[in-house]
């Protein structure tokens, strides 16, 4: 298993603390406050330093402990700041995106996927870049794609990408990080990723990277349900029959707390086979007072 942060030369990231159930962050220039589940231990700053230094804070309203709801809160201003602001991001793939306050404490990114944005901006690389593999560009489809982050990464190595969510709202703010990027040509789709996964394999349609960072809860937007626990095999099952047999790639990102990365790996040797190369782990955030942050688990899939 492999532990995964983002590179200290991403600049416009960083956690500066943690602790007391709350995470510390810069986003550009600003600096949020938000709960945060796993951060069992003592801040290393005091509150008066938090207050100092914070932006805005995030505080849990009623929605606390519902399902689908959790996050849901107001979030409270304590200098000046804009509700909307771009950051950029360099790494392998470099684009911009634009963040928001929402109502459920996001912000339109989420940083600890930046090893992720990485990997898939190498496998695209890898898969242009080897003479076996005769088609051009690399086909690479994002489900759950939320604000688009992973779908900029694949499109700035030079992949035909298809980007899903099934809100609509969502795509919009996508397509927009596209055009922050002075990118274009990117699919977009607003469909239930289940549907969809079952339709493109009776179409016969295959890619060659599939990226699936699916929600504990959510909707399609026919009001399809899906909880993860009841859906997400049927999905790879899906997937196993829409990625190309060789030259591909696969990435799972799983949020849910009691999700292993052992049970992500476990998943995608059922689902897809016990072939090509997986690796998995976790990804983190390291604030600067040498507390890994952990937050989600992962499962990689390298085809030759």
């Amino acid at each position: 298993m492999i532990l995964q942060a983002p590179s200290p030369s991403w600049k416009d990231y960083e956690l500066i603390d943690s602790g007391n159930f709350e995470k510390l962050e810069r986003f550009g220039q600003f600096v949020l406050a938000r709960p945060e589940p796993k951060a069992l231990w003592d801040k290393a700053l005091s509150d008066k330093e938090w207050a100092s230094r914070a932006h805005t804070r995030f505080t849990t309203g009623a929605g606390f402990g519902k399902a689908g709801k959790e996050d849901s809160g107001t979030w409270t201003m304590l200098k000046k700041m804009p509700e909307q602001w771009l950051i950029n991001y360099n790494g392998p793939s470099s684009f911009k995106l634009r963040l928001g306050l929402t109502s459920f404490k996001h912000v339109g990114v989420f940083p600890e996927q930046a090893p992720n944005w990485d990997y898939i901006s190498s496998q695209v690389r890898r898969l242009k870049e080897d003479p076996a593999f005769t088609q051009a560009p690399p086909k690479v489809l994002n489900l759950f794609a939320y604000t688009g982050a992973a779908s900029l990464a694949a499109k700035c190595a030079g992949a035909d990408v298809t980007h899903l969510d099934s809100v609509r709202q969502v795509v919009t703010w996508a397509r927009g990080n596209m055009e922050f990027s002075k990118l274009d040509n990117i699919r977009w789709v607003v469909e239930d990723a289940l549907k969809f996964v079952k339709r493109e394999a009776k179409r016969g349609n295959t890619y060659n990277g599939l990226i699936l960072d699916p929600p504990a809860y959510g909707h399609g937007p026919d009001g399809e349900k899906w909880k993860l626990d009841e859906c997400l095999f049927e999905l790879l099952q899906g997937c196993s029959k829409i990625l190309a047999p060789e030259h591909s790639f696969m990435v799972l990102n799983l949020y849910s707390n009691g999700y292993s990365a052992m049970l992500a790996d476990t998943l995608v040797k059922c689902a897809v086979g016990d072939k090509g190369k997986r690796t998995s782990g976790e990804l983190m955030l390291n604030d600067n007072f040498g507390r890994s942050l952990p937050l989600s688990v992962f499962t990689r899939l390298e085809i030759k």
